[in-house]
């Protein structure tokens, strides 16, 4: 049996809101909502930032490795954000729930944060599996008011948790198991706070198909005032191999990621200005639109003397062009070099400066600094991360995550060498208990016919074996791990 996802997704600006902040995913391995923070534009941008940022883990990955990829895409995102604050300040509130369902045959990978939600309807049985990171799901944990109070609560959409480029990332991760005939439901809360989660039960239990199923969950939310942005996936687990209907194999994006991973947005403002200043494609030319005019007769002296004066006019236009694409590809080279990452040369960690990018053929990044820590010795955990490449605000940020790497990497070869350590004092131990029962016969204290000593046994070396860390990889790697 092979498990496969069939899923359908749908976002809607609702009846109140000016324009859709919320943004979603949905691909074969990778299903994710965000719902954005901070009014014009901003809030529109941290959601499509998370969206295209986690879009292209929508791949076959092991399943020992979703969580470690989940985490490090959420990081990268994260930083992205930071990034874009820092050009303009401006934008500082803007912001993003994420939920996000990273796939791998029966392994599920969970990663959550904010007040978006997941909910699996397995067996008849309809629960919700992330918890909302806000101040009255707090309130109701500690006691302090009841589900009900919660629904009605005026700060019930008060973040305690969300990606918004000014803290460290915080998402719940979880690993769960799929099973044939789930469905699941990833929705923002402008599903999730209009809708009750009976409803959703039994809108979810009665129609069949995905795109049905989103199509009236969008509806339900409208006639429940859709007082905010509304967007949901449904998927289903199905088996690949008899499943009537084919599994999906499109990727779809939907909200403000849909216009090609880029928000539409106001090209003034100062989020436009901050999001082109993260970009580090190639902007779309700036087309110049003006009427040529008609075939003229060469012999016309009366037209061919305006035509000549339109000259000066698209060579000025043609200079502004320019000068307007090379001042942006030196405001992106300059962003590229206040960037770095740590990530592998020569089978070594190291320290670049740039981007882990190229255009036309160009890298954008350079090794800065090279450790002797050899990527074969590092932890399993910290080793995904760095294949992967870990983003740092500043080169004081890429050291202090090698620092944290070269400690795991020193534990992993102190532990190592205790081992060692320990296996040949066992090892002399078994030596010379087998010589002194083979000279005496036993391993008892030898005695003289009077009673006195005349041998003892090898004392047996004490302590228990060493503990070798989490994730190391084996004492085969090699390397001091003392310099940088």
């Amino acid at each position: 049996m092979t498990l496969a996802l069939r899923y359908a997704v749908r976002s809607d600006v609702g009846l109140l809101r000016e324009g859709n902040e919320d943004s979603a995913y949905a691909g074969p391995r990778l299903l994710a909502v965000a719902d954005g923070m901070g009014g014009h534009a901003a809030g529109e941008v941290a959601s499509a930032v998370a969206i295209a940022t986690l879009a292209g883990l929508d791949d076959d990955l092991p399943a020992s490795e979703l969580q470690i990829a989940l985490s490090t895409a959420v990081a990268h995102a994260n930083q992205i954000l930071h990034d874009m604050v820092n050009a303009d300040p401006s934008i500082g509130g803007m912001g993003t729930t994420l939920t996000a369902m990273l796939w791998s045959g029966s392994k599920v990978a969970l990663c959550h944060i904010g007040d978006s939600r997941a909910y699996v309807l397995s067996d008849g049985k309809f629960q919700q599996i992330t918890h909302d990171h806000t101040l009255v799901q707090s309130l109701v944990d500690d006691g302090r008011i009841s589900p009900d109070e919660a629904a009605t609560h005026p700060q019930r959409s008060l973040l305690l948790r969300a990606l918004d480029g000014t803290s460290e990332a915080e998402p719940d991760l979880s690993i769960r198991e799929a099973y044939l005939g789930d469905r699941y439901l990833l929705c923002s809360d402008g599903l999730s706070g209009v809708v009750s989660e009976e409803t959703l039960h039994r809108t979810l239990a009665a129609v069949d198909e995905p795109e049905d199923a989103v199509l009236q969950l969008v509806e339900l939310a409208i006639r429940g005032g859709g007082p905010d942005n509304i967007t949901c996936i449904v998927a289903d687990v199905v088996d690949s191999s008899t499943v009537p209907s084919a599994p999906s194999h499109a990727s779809v994006m939907a909200g403000a990621a849909s216009n090609g991973g880029r928000p539409t947005i106001r090209a003034d403002s100062p989020a436009a200005r901050a999001h082109l200043l993260a970009q580090t494609t190639p902007q779309p030319a700036i087309v110049v639109d003006h009427e040529d005019p008609a075939p003229r007769n060469a012999h016309d002296e009366e037209e061919t003397e305006p035509t000549r004066r339109r000259w000066p006019i698209v060579t000025s236009l043609f200079v502004l062009l320019v000068a307007v694409v090379i001042g942006g590809l030196y405001l992106g080279w300059r962003y590229t070099q206040d960037q770095y990452y740590v990530g592998i040369d020569g089978g070594n960690v190291a320290i670049f400066r740039g981007i882990n990018q190229s255009v036309a053929g160009i890298n954008l990044s350079h090794v800065h600094e090279r450790t002797d820590i050899p990527l074969s010795g590092v932890p399993s955990p910290d080793s995904s991360t760095i294949r992967a490449t870990v983003s740092a605000s500043s080169l004081a940020a890429a050291q202090t995550i090698v620092n944290n790497i070269r400690k795991d990497y020193q534990n992993c070869q102190a532990g190592y060498a205790a081992k060692r350590q320990f296996d040949v004092a066992q090892a002399r131990y078994r030596t010379a208990l087998h010589n002194y029962e083979k000279k005496y016969g036993n391993d008892k204290v030898q005695r003289t016919a009077k009673g006195k000593i005349k041998a003892t046994p090898p004392p047996k070396p004490s302590g228990t074996p060493p503990t070798i860390p989490a994730g190391c990889p084996g004492p085969a790697a090699t390397g001091s791990g003392s310099g940088s």
